[in-house]
This record gives C-alpha cells, sequence and structure tokens, in this order.
C-alpha cells in the first residue's frame, strides 16, 4: 500500500475530526512535512502509528495544524468602528442583552478584547461571549489569560491599565475579564452551529480554507445569526459573493444578515 497524503487525510479525519480536504493543500502538507520531519519520523504511515499511541506528539500535532496567530485588538482602526458603529447599532437593534460568538477564538486575545470593547456601552455583568476552538490547547492558554507584550500592544491604554496586571514580561488579564467568556471546543468543518446570534466574531482563520469550505462556513454563520445580526471578519478576509449568501456588506469587514 502507498502510504501518501491522501491515505494520511483519512487517518487525520479518523482520529481527530479534522478535514485536511477543507485546507489548502500545498500550505498544508509543508506544515506537516515540516512537523514529522521534526518528530524523526519517516513515512506518514509511522507519523500515523506514533499519533494513535502517543498524547505528547497527538497533542503537539493539533496545536501545530490549527493555526494560532492573534493578537488584541488587531488592525485597531476596525476596532475603533465596532466601538463607535457597530455595538451601538447591536444594542439599538437587540437591547443590552446581546448574543456574541468569537468562533476559531485562538488563545482568547478575540473574546476578551469584545469584552473590553463592549464594557464601554454595558455594565459588564451584561456581557457573555460565546469562543471556541478546535484546539483544546489554545483554550486552556486562553482561560489561563497570561499574554506578551506584543499580543496587546493595541489595547488601548485606558483598558489595559484597567484589565492587565504586569507579571515579569507578561501581561495577565483579569478575572473580571474571563468571567465573561465561556470557551468550548468546536470545529467550524463539523459541528453543529449555535443559532441566534446577533454578532459572530472569525477573523483572519478562514483564509487557510478552501474556496468551498470557506463558502460553506459563511452560509452557516449567516443560518446562525438574527436578521440584522453582523459578522466580522478579518483584514485579509472578504465574502466576494455576500449577496447570494443572504449579507449586506457594512463595509470591507463587516457584513449584516440581511432581513
Amino acid at each position: 500500500m502507498a502510504y501518501d497524503y491522501e491515505y494520511f487525510k483519512k487517518e487525520v479525519f479518523a482520529l481527530t475530526k479534522i478535514d485536511l480536504n477543507a485546507y489548502k493543500e500545498k500550505q498544508m502538507k509543508r506544515r506537516i512535512d515540516t512537523l514529522i520531519a521534526k518528530h524523526k519520523v519517516t513515512g506518514y504511515d509511522k507519523f500515523v502509528a506514533r499519533l494513535r499511541d502517543d498524547k505528547a506528539i497527538f497533542d503537539d500535532f493539533v496545536n501545530y495544524l490549527t493555526i494560532n496567530v492573534s493578537e488584541f485588538y488587531r488592525n485597531p482602526e476596525q476596532w475603533k468602528l465596532m466601538d463607535k458603529d457597530v455595538i451601538p447599532e447591536l444594542i439599538g437593534k437587540f437591547g443590552r442583552s446581546l448574543k456574541i460568538w468569537s468562533a476559531a477564538c485562538s488563545t482568547g486575545d478575540e473574546p476578551y478584547s469584545l469584552v473590553m470593547a463592549l464594557s464601554r456601552h454595558l455594565p459588564m455583568n451584561q456581557i457573555n461571549i460565546l469562543a471556541t476552538d478546535i484546539d483544546k490547547q489554545v483554550i486552556e492558554k486562553a482561560k489561563i489569560g497570561l499574554y506578551n507584550e506584543k499580543s496587546v500592544v493595541s489595547v488601548p491604554e485606558d483598558l489595559k491599565k484597567k484589565y492587565f496586571t504586569k507579571v515579569g514580561p507578561s501581561y495577565q488579564i483579569s478575572n473580571e475579564i474571563k468571567a465573561r467568556v465561556q470557551f468550548k471546543q468546536h470545529n467550524l468543518l463539523k459541528d453543529t452551529y449555535p443559532e441566534k446570534y446577533d454578532l459572530i466574531v472569525c477573523r483572519n482563520v478562514l483564509i487557510y480554507f478552501t474556496e468551498e469550505a470557506k463558502d460553506e462556513v459563511f452560509r452557516k454563520f449567516n443560518a446562525s445569526l438574527k436578521p440584522g445580526g453582523i459578522l466580522f471578519i478579518g483584514s485579509t478576509e472578504q465574502i466576494m459573493n455576500y449577496k447570494e449568501i443572504n449579507f449586506d456588506r457594512k463595509n470591507s469587514f463587516f457584513y449584516v444578515k440581511s432581513k
């Protein structure tokens, strides 16, 4: 039997339920081949055997496979628009108990940024964020809430002073912020999507997906939103067929579900 990349993709799906067919093949295969070489394993079949037998290698593989590049208030201009325009619009439409989902939340920078942004408009006890990611390891890091200086560089200075404590070279986010976020594991390509959300944030993740997978995820996000709900995507992304899948474009990065 030829233990090729097609074989590997099938075995990985059986083990992890991560569908590698949904990722751009050249880019993902290069990442995987680098990891296999790092573990000094020869051949996809032997690496699959190691994934089955060694939990540390399995966890390392899932962590490596999922793309975890995140920072607080990434692309600050878009967060200014969120503060001045989007959040007031959502409160005007849906009231003060907003349902918000941070999808593919990585190490928690994004959902915690959302809590801080919302804290300018709402009492803290009215803020509740669902934050999901495929990777258990990054969810655990998010729950700890410890970040390096680079991660927090774009946080507005007043919020940084209010909600972070300096711990050596790192920054610890406050328990007050952490308490407003519920973390769960979720696979965007396989799991059922939650429903009736006012705002969904999913940024700089789908760039790694195929066009078909992107289209499927955007359609599912639309179905998860209430009419008039908003999807916030990354600065490297755009929805070319937004009208076809029931969105109106508020601007380049914010899309509103059509009525």
